[in-house]
């Protein structure tokens, strides 16, 4: 596994983490079962607060990317599948509130597209 923090980056470095593990888990760097460092044994290793790490962690395990098995550790988990089960179920969710709110496709589609942007930092 490896992990770059940028100080200087607009992302903060639980984000940073965050979105690094989560990519090379989804690219498959990281494959399913793959054991995680500690949060302390991390966090020292990139110089970060261990607070720091165990909010990307937290983020990590409620996006199903990662799972903790109490004292065995904390791994890889199959999300993949899983992800794209809660991102169809969040977009569904979304084109019933938009259509009950009135909007149509162009301005719910337009309202998607603009939080893409900002949450890909585009």
């Amino acid at each position: 596994m490896s992990l770059k923090i940028r100080i200087d980056d607009s992302a903060p470095p639980y984000e940073q983490v965050r979105a690094q593990i989560s990519e090379q888990a989804r690219s498959g760097s990281l494959p399913v079962g793959y054991r995680l460092p500690t949060v302390r044994g991390l966090a020292e290793s990139l110089g970060l607060a261990v607070n720091t790490v165990a909010k990307a962690y937290r983020a990590l395990e409620g996006d199903g990317v990662i799972e903790t098995r109490g004292r065995n550790g904390t791994f890889v988990a199959a999300a993949g599948s899983a992800a794209e089960r809660e991102a169809s179920s969040a977009a569904q969710a979304y084109a019933e509130r938009v259509r009950r709110l009135g909007l149509g496709e162009d301005e719910a589609l337009a309202a998607v597209r603009d939080a893409l942007r900002a949450a890909y930092g585009e």
